[in-house]
């Protein structure tokens, strides 16, 4: 992989535009699109770890994801920085500033594609056809790599899919959608190298299958297999960024709650220190809880960038020839200190009583979202008169409607689309339907 393909600013159907401008690169127009979108607006309601505490402010998606683009920005910049020395070519087309507004780009959007109820929500939606009668049923008309989709929902490639949706109209550059794509092969490949990091997950369902190969063939990214690449390189910052963030901020955000001790959290984020230990002499200076906990976040977070910046920068030409396939985090120095963290966040944070009744929540409501809107779809493609779900399809927004009669004998494309409308809902918007369909409130 070369530099100069990989920082491709191709959007689909359009020209080729240069990597710089005088005002905004095609880059930071990819922000500003993600940023004014609608399904960015919908994280500001969508848990990240803890549903809103009355007691105290944390964390939704929206902010975590504003947060991650920012160390993603920094990241970027950093090796940027010396990428254009060791590539001096590389400056007549672009500077510094685009390695960070691609990652910041893409790390903005990292979250996008997750449903409601956090993590619990993409294992209710998978769970749904795996063991649920209504969704189990659909085996048969889907093929086995559509089937595959279907029973491992993955927020990584529905959020590919919501950035590559017409309705949304955001057409990023492919740099962008590159370094967005984490895993960048299918759900049925994805069982196959599960050692590998960038096959851990998987990055595109079959609906966007196409749409990734073209975007892997204008980047020139390194083909594993038929259907499988080596990530973008910067898809390892924009992994990091998140690794950071939601290791550290949910440490501080436990800690803000109550469910862990300031006495660990210092413990903790002294563990993941190196050049920032001898400013720890300040807290000292500092009097409240939020300052103390805030300032230790602060150090942490930059520390753990200049290490993974490092990191990538030794490991340029591996990473170039498709040879790296680690986590940043994983491997970097303070890797002890952040599975430190990352064991009490299961033990004390991950299972917190308030997690544990939003997760069960999730898994009562998706599933009685996606029966009852599978079937009005089913009855949408097969023009049957029912006046419960005549009612159902009239809840349907209408570009969903438009796009599953677009392809009337198209099971899967049903199924996506309603699944788009379901796993796009807020937490609150999801819940208030839930009850209102079932009888349970007006």
């Amino acid at each position: 992989m070369n530099w100069s393909t990989l920082l491709s600013s191709k959007r689909y159907n359009q020209k080729v535009e240069s990597g710089t401008q005088l005002s905004r690169s095609a880059f930071d127009q990819d922000y500003d699109r993600i940023i004014f979108s609608h399904p960015f607006r919908r994280l500001q309601d969508k848990t990240q770890v803890h549903p809103l505490p009355e007691q105290d402010f944390v964390h939704t998606r929206l902010t975590h994801s504003l947060e991650v683009s920012s160390v993603g920005r920094s990241l970027g910049k950093s090796v940027g920085e010396t990428i254009l020395q060791r590539h001096p070519e590389l400056s007549k087309s672009f500077s510094l500033f685009d390695f960070g507004a691609i990652v910041a780009a893409a790390s903005l959007a990292h979250d996008l594609g997750n449903p409601p109820f956090g993590h619990a929500g993409e294992d209710a939606i998978s769970d749904f056809f795996k063991d649920h009668t209504d969704g189990v049923k659909f085996r048969s008309q889907v093929n086995d790599s559509q089937w595959e989709d279907l029973i491992k929902f993955e927020g990584n490639a529905q959020g590919f899919r919501i950035l590559n949706k017409n309705q949304y109209g955001l057409k990023l550059a492919y740099a962008t959608l590159g370094a967005f794509t984490k895993y960048p092969c299918p759900a049925l490949f994805s069982e196959r190298d599960k050692h590998k990091r960038s096959q851990k997950k998987f990055g595109f369902f079959e609906s966007e299958k196409k749409i990734f190969q073209e975007i892997a063939s204008e980047l020139q990214l390194v083909q594993t297999h038929q259907s499988s690449w080596q990530r973008h390189p910067l898809a390892f910052l924009v992994e990091a960024a998140d690794d950071i963030c939601y290791s550290i901020i949910d440490l501080e955000d436990g800690c803000s709650l109550g469910l862990v001790s300031y006495e660990d959290a210092r413990e903790l984020f002294e563990g993941v220190l190196t050049k920032n230990k001898s400013k720890l002499g300040k807290l000292d200076q500092l009097k409240t809880l939020a300052e103390k906990i805030g300032f230790l976040r602060a150090l942490a977070i930059g520390d753990l960038m200049h290490e993974c910046t490092t990191l990538f920068l030794d490991h340029e030409k591996d990473i170039l020839a498709g040879k790296f396939d680690q986590a940043l985090a994983d491997e970097c120095p303070s890797k002890g200190g952040l599975k430190a963290i990352i064991n009490l966040s299961v033990e004390k944070i991950y299972r917190a009583r308030t997690v544990v009744e939003i997760e069960a929540t999730g898994h009562e409501v998706l599933p009685g979202l996606l029966e009852e809107f599978t079937k009005a779809g089913s009855s949408l493609l097969a023009k049957t008169r029912s006046r419960k779900y005549e009612n159902l399809q009239k809840l349907i927004p209408e570009d969903i409607s438009d796009a599953i009669l677009s392809s009337p004998s198209d099971h899967y494309n049903m199924l996506r689309n309603i699944i788009d409308f379901v796993s796009g809902m807020t937490d609150r918007h999801a819940l208030s339907l839930y009850r209102k369909i079932k009888g349970i409130s007006f």
